[in-house]
């Protein structure tokens, strides 16, 4: 059994720790565990120091601001301690933090309070003389930071004169601080121009403004997309400031840019809580990197009266997020095999906490991607997870390799049925040429019976698993064979059960022309061309006689699409399947659904959302009766998007194109 650390060992060992982390983050620029994992042991320590207090040291990292600011710059002592902020974690700690301040000082209990983004950048302090900018500088070590004013003098959002925007003469001094960012669409962008020119992509928007903004050649800064948002100010001659609230407007009047849109004033903590709380799930919709909100005290002079506990100002506290960015060990990689043959690589990961949930597993996209971000096996990897989305390896530290790494190469066998792998030329995927390959089978047996194909109720994943497993289903039309006798002999099947799936089975047969094809897992395929195939060809023995040419014919099927449809229908596995459900009665013919004439001929819809009273299919079938056509994305060519409650991603889409949107009300209508 091991022996037991002491609080004085396990203190030290968290300072030396700390101050490495501090030293990478603040002058390397370059960190190697993400600020959650930085925070947890930040709070480890303070729980020693706070329970210990003999333990406290004047070097401690509870007691300073920052990293020390580096030797390859002028050094800049701030006019004012450029201090960082305690953390809440939660509506507890805001309201203990307050309770905390109220007892100090009674007037904090009818205070206003502002709440702001607490902005993942770079921290700058910059100065003003006369309305010129004359020197900006990183927060260093919160007293001496480093003079980077040739670098800030290239981020077109700083305004070199003030005021730009404001009237009347700037204030004789001014000196305000700020976050040095990129923003999302431009971080994206830079990051597909080097991808495109086989250039080193970057893993985070932080972490490459700070290192863009501490470079020696102005001219690499000014290669990067770094943007500028203030937020409070540090000192003042010729402007008189008594509110938080008068500060956020005073820089913008001065042409700063600031986040006073997202800012807000409020009467009461709970109201400040409840706002705080409310960007949680909301804050990818911002175009910049954000880990929490700030709340602040408004009057200024109460603020400063307040003073400060260590280094921390008690007139405002972080009220952080839950984290979605850890960094863990990639263990190995894994390769699942799709329904259409598709490999597709995820990360086998030391477990980890992220966002509440212990993730072990991750995606890596595809195989491209770990050769483009270099991911090695063994890296230490920072991982991500946003709300309900499955988590994804962003990239390696590099900075953390010892060596060890051993790079990554794509399996030349399927993982599953050892059959041949290939890659068709300009594509990104892999593939399993083998049909008959048990994963491919499996989930082309999920997608056959899944809502949107043949919909058959209460057939899902594990029984797929268990029919496939035992021999009963070699190919998707096995289905229809299905007997009582059959399913009894599985585990969890009793007589009721199995006759609830053959009931679900047989009504399966009645699917029409549309559900069938999208039913087949044709690659390019979706429920909207499958709509598009059945309408043009009007049956399957059609379609299956269609040349590339003839495909081609239809809008929105390209020679890739019409290629895999023409491949698919040709191999002879597929071949014996279709005989099969032909001879098992699935062999429906359908005319067009679309009218070539009627009120929305020509006419282009999206769906997105629950609509009050139609399905998705009855809706689109609404639209098609009369001449329109239904698609899954939008784009320029779209003339409406029909909107429901708890839209996604399409409604800012077509708000941007500027997409007529309508709700059923009013596509009933524009029907008539």
């Amino acid at each position: 059994m091991p022996k037991p650390v002491s609080p004085a060992a396990r203190a030290a060992h968290l300072r030396r720790e700390l101050q490495q982390h501090i030293y990478r983050y603040h002058v390397l620029s370059a960190p190697i565990i993400s600020d959650a994992e930085y925070d947890a042991l930040y709070r480890e320590l303070q729980t020693i120091e706070s329970e210990h207090p003999d333990l406290t040291t004047p070097d401690s990292p509870t007691q300073r601001v920052g990293g020390a600011a580096s030797d390859k710059f002028a050094k800049v002592r701030h006019p004012a301690p450029i201090l960082s902020l305690a953390n809440a974690f939660g509506a507890d700690d805001a309201r203990a933090w307050f309770e905390r301040i109220v007892k100090l000082d009674d007037r904090v209990r009818a205070a206003k309070l502002v709440v702001e983004p607490k902005i993942d950048g770079l921290t700058v302090v910059l100065h003003y003389e006369d309305g010129l900018f004359v020197r900006g500088a990183t927060r260093g070590d919160g007293d001496i930071g480093e003079d980077i004013t040739p670098n800030l003098r290239t981020v077109r959002s700083l305004p070199l004169r003030i005021p730009a925007v404001g009237k009347g003469p700037p204030p004789r001094r001014l000196v305000a601080r700020g976050e040095a960012v990129i923003f999302t669409d431009d971080f994206e962008r830079m990051n597909a121009e080097l991808a495109s020119t086989g250039e080193r992509t970057f893993v985070n928007p932080r972490n490459t403004a700070s290192g863009a903004l501490r470079q020696l050649d102005p001219k690499l800064t000014a290669a990067r997309p770094i943007s500028l948002l203030c937020y409070s100010v540090v000192e003042a001659e010729g402007v008189t400031l008594a509110s938080q609230w008068g500060v956020l407007e005073t820089l913008s009047d001065l042409g700063f840019p600031t986040a006073k849109n997202i800012a807000r004033r409020f009467d009461s903590l709970d109201e400040a809580i409840v706002y705080c709380e409310s960007w949680i799930d909301k804050r990818d919709t911002l175009d910049y990197e954000m880990d929490g909100m700030v709340i602040k005290i408004d009057d200024l002079r109460l603020a400063e009266e307040l003073g400060f506990v260590g280094k921390d100002p008690r007139g405002a506290i972080a009220f952080k997020f839950p984290a979605r960015e850890v960094t863990t060990t990639l263990n190995g990689i894994g390769v699942n095999v799709g329904r259409t043959g598709v490999l597709t690589p995820y990360a086998i990961l030391e477990p980890v906490e992220v966002g509440g949930v212990t993730v072990r597993q991750a995606t890596l996209h595809n195989f491209d991607y770990i050769a483009e971000k270099d991911i090695r096996l063994g890296d230490r990897v920072l991982l991500k997870r946003a709300g309900d989305v499955i988590p994804y390896v962003i990239g390696p530290v590099t900075e953390a390799r010892t060596g060890k790494e051993k790079k990554y190469r794509p399996p030349q066998k399927c993982p599953t049925c050892g059959e041949a792998v290939e890659r068709a030329e300009g594509e990104v995927a892999y593939y399993c040429i083998n049909a008959a390959c048990p994963d491919q089978l499996i989930r082309n047996l999920e997608h056959f019976v899944g809502k949107g194909a043949m919909d058959m109720e209460g057939f899902g994943i594990k029984i797929a698993e268990q029919v496939v497993a035992a021999g009963l289903v070699k190919d998707v039309a096995d289905v229809f064979s299905l007997t009582d006798e059959r399913l009894l002999a599985l585990e969890g099947f009793a007589e009721k059960k199995a006759a609830n799936l053959l009931a679900a089975i047989d009504a399966a047969r009645a699917r029409p022309l549309q559900r069938v094809i999208a039913a087949l897992g044709i690659r390019g395929v979706g429920e909207v061309m499958a709509g598009d195939l059945a309408a043009h060809f009007g049956s399957l023995d059609a379609l299956r006689q269609a040349d590339v040419e003839s495909l081609q014919q239809i809008e929105g099927v390209g020679p890739n699409t019409a290629e895999a449809i023409v491949d698919w229908f040709a191999r002879s596995g597929n071949k014996r399947m279709l005989d099969k459900l032909k001879k098992a009665g699935v062999w429906p013919a359908a005319a067009s659904r679309r009218a070539k004439g009627g009120a929305f001929t020509g006419k282009v819809f999206v769906i997105t959302g629950a609509l009050p009273t139609l399905s998705r299919e009855e809706a689109k079938a609404y639209i098609e009766e009369r001449g329109g056509k239904v698609t899954d994305s939008v784009s320029k060519k779209t003339d409406y998007l029909l909107l429901g409650e708890a839209p996604g991603s399409k409604l800012a889409k077509a708000q941007s194109l500027g997409v007529a949107i309508i709700g059923e009300d009013e596509l009933r209508a524009l029907g008539k």
